[in-house]
């Protein structure tokens, strides 16, 4: 697309989000040591988001720029030229239906075109990428907040006021669509909200109750009931995936502790075995509140990173600390735990599994 060479243009991070599919959205670009913004829309999808935020970047954006994304839906647009297939068949995609969004994409490749000087390059999501993370951070913010933000030079400690979301004036976060005892639509806890986060069952043994599992669930319970003597007000908070978090609440029981679960979306069980189901609805019934962040389940692995993460903002807004099940050598969780020290300043216990 672009009549530039990579080595002159200027990179530009662009990230879109959705509180719900649809839901409250967000956008963001980031150009690192140069322009950034975010964006809020009431009501949108993560696709449409994802169009507008590169689209934004491109408005703004003077000169040769090089437009990196994680969605495939925006990179794949261009580099594999599905709007020439757009423009030949009238705005009707290959199965004969009309091209979802074209209120969006039309504007957007117009002026891709008539530039001449925009490329597009695909990264991976979540994988640890400063930028593109920094463009995830900024478009949940604006989602969760229903505010835009901007400025002229970006470095990391733009992100510093996002670190801990509570401190945003005006943030009030993502509204849960469900809750009981007393947590109705509030986005917030009762409380000294602690998450419980970490490895997932291949990491803990297995699926099934091992000895690494039960090792965990005891440890867990016995740093639980030591905060509580500390904390009285204590409430854990856990998504109850597979694995740690389903352990935290659990552990919770254990020690007496009340906790809320907090679900990504409706849905996270549907593909587990029945084991797992029934556990994770018994664990849900038990739990003192509740606070559903999206109504319908992700459809595709890339939303669902989105969804989860999120989800982690969530935490991060709505808790005081952060109890991390993880082992020191392992690299998958390593972002999370950067994201939890920044959100709660340090204050993030954790728990080896092999200790």
């Amino acid at each position: 697309m672009s009549r530039e060479s990579n080595a002159t243009a200027r990179e530009v991070f662009t990230d879109g989000s959705c509180l719900g599919n649809p839901g409250p959205g967000g956008w963001a670009y980031v150009v690192d040591s140069g322009p950034w913004e975010c964006g809020y829309e009431p009501a949108t999808t993560n696709q449409r988001m994802e169009v507008t935020a590169a689209a934004r970047a491109v408005d703004a954006l003077d000169g040769p720029l090089r437009i990196v994304s994680d969605s495939t839906y925006v990179v794949k647009c261009f580099n594999d030229e599905w709007w020439k297939g757009w423009h030949r068949r009238n705005w009707l995609n290959s199965k004969k239906e009309p091209v979802a969004n074209r209120d969006l994409w039309e504007p957007f490749i117009d002026a891709v075109l008539a530039r001449g000087d925009v490329s597009f390059a695909w990264v991976k999501g979540h994988a640890g990428q400063r930028l593109n993370s920094a463009a995830d951070a900024l478009a949940v913010h604006a989602a969760g907040a229903a505010a835009g933000l901007r400025g002229g030079r970006f470095d990391d400690g733009v992100l510093d006021q996002l670190a801990d979301p509570r401190s945003v004036p005006g943030d009030p976060g993502p509204q849960a669509t469900g809750g009981r005892a007393g947590s109705g639509a509030s986005s917030e806890i009762t409380g000294h909200g602690l998450a419980v986060l970490g490895h997932r069952p291949p990491e803990l043994g297995g699926y099934n109750e091992n000895p690494i599992s039960r090792r965990v669930l005891r440890q867990l319970s016995d740093v639980l009931a030591a905060k509580r003597e500390m904390q009285p007000d204590l409430v854990v908070a856990s998504g109850l995936g597979l694995g740690a978090e389903t352990i935290g609440a659990e552990a919770a029981l254990a020690a007496g502790v009340p906790y809320v679960v907090v679900l990504a979306f409706e849905g996270l069980d549907s593909r587990w075995p029945a084991s797992s189901r029934r556990r994770f609805a018994e664990l849900r019934q038990q739990a003192v509140g509740e606070f559903v962040l999206a109504a319908t389940a992700p459809v595709d692995g890339e939303a669902f990173g989105k969804a989860m993460r999120r989800r982690d903002t969530w935490f991060m807004r709505n808790c005081s600390e952060a109890l991390l099940v993880r082992r020191s050598d392992d690299r998958a969780l390593a972002d999370l735990h950067r994201r939890l020290e920044e959100a709660f300043d340090g204050d993030v216990w954790v728990i080896e599994p092999g200790d």
